[in-house]
C-alpha cells in the first residue's frame, strides 16, 4: 500500500509559479516511478510529467516542456512539480500517482496503481 498526499495548490496569476509537493508513505519510495496528472472541469485526465525511481529519467507532456519540472527527494519520500509561466489553461486539479511496478517514468495512467486526492490549481488571467 502507498498513501499519497499532495499540497501546494492555490490561486496564482497568469505568468506566475507554483510548486506542488506529494508526500508518499508505505512502500519504499525509491523503488518506483512517480507521476503527475491533471484534470480540468469537463475534460479527461491528462498526463503532466513523470520521473523514474532514482530521479535520473523524466518524461513530460509536450505542452508542459520548458515550463514544468518534476523532481523527487527520496530521502524525504516526496515528489515535486515546479510550475512556471502558468497559463489559465493550466487550471485543473493536479494528482500525483505512484507506478509501483515500474522503475522508469511512464505517461500511461493505467500503469499507476496509487493516486493522491488531488490539489486545485487555479490560474487567473
Amino acid at each position: 500500500q502507498v498513501q499519497l498526499v499532495e499540497s501546494g495548490g492555490g490561486l496564482v496569476q497568469a505568468g506566475g509559479s507554483l510548486r506542488l509537493s506529494c508526500a508518499a508513505s508505505g512502500r519504499t519510495f525509491s523503488s518506483y516511478a512517480m507521476g503527475w496528472f491533471r484534470q480540468a472541469p469537463g475534460k479527461e485526465r491528462e498526463f503532466v510529467a513523470a520521473i523514474g525511481r532514482n530521479g535520473a529519467s523524466t518524461l513530460y507532456a509536450d505542452s508542459m516542456k520548458g515550463r514544468f519540472t518534476i523532481s523527487r527527494d527520496n530521502a524525504k519520500n516526496t515528489v515535486y512539480l515546479q510550475m512556471n509561466s502558468l497559463k489559465p489553461e493550466d487550471t485543473a486539479v493536479y494528482y500525483c500517482a505512484a507506478a509501483t511496478k515500474f522503475v522508469y517514468p511512464t505517461s500511461s495512467d493505467s500503469r499507476y496503481d496509487y493516486w493522491g486526492q488531488g490539489t486545485q490549481v487555479t490560474v487567473s488571467s
